[in-house]
């Protein structure tokens, strides 16, 4: 396989309950159904603009903005994942930020256009859930760049 050596490899339930090894680049891609584990996390959304704190329990794998999505949080992410808006921009603990990868080129010219940006902002559909981040506050902006319609909140698929 071509990606074997560029990507770390992760286990994915497939079809007939068969287990199979893909690279997490593809992994990623494949959706909510194709998450690296099942394990779960608790996390902390706290929306700056109301001051509510929502707790949720979300899977290992999957990106801050499925989990949102999954959730009902309120994370817009217009282009649904797409690295074509910033949305979906969140703010990140320090130690959380710290033990990332660095954001992409992509990622850092949206983030560019991002309300509120901060030193450890992230598109939420960039960062993948690890068991790290358990216990962790996701900070939501006080309000978004929407180049899309204000008010529009795409569904999962």
């Amino acid at each position: 396989m071509l990606l074997r050596g560029l990507a770390p490899l992760v286990r994915v339930a497939g079809a007939r309950g068969v287990v199979r090894q893909v690279p997490r680049v593809c992994a990623c891609r494949l959706g909510s159904s194709a998450a690296a584990s099942a394990d779960l996390v608790t996390l902390r959304w706290a929306h700056k603009k109301t001051g509510q704190v929502h707790t949720t329990h979300s899977r290992v794998g999957d990106s801050l903005l499925e989990a949102a999505h999954r959730s009902g949080i309120d994370l817009e992410g217009a282009c649904e994942g797409s690295v074509a808006c910033s949305t979906c921009h969140v703010v990140l603990a320090p130690e959380v930020f710290d033990g990332l990868p660095e954001a992409s080129e992509e990622e850092e010219d949206m983030l560019d256009q991002a309300f509120g940006l901060t030193e450890t902002s992230r598109l939420g559909c960039q960062v993948v859930i690890t068991p790290g981040m358990h216990e962790t506050t996701i900070e939501l902006p006080v309000a978004t760049r929407n180049f899309y319609v204000d008010g529009h909140v795409p569904t999962p698929h």
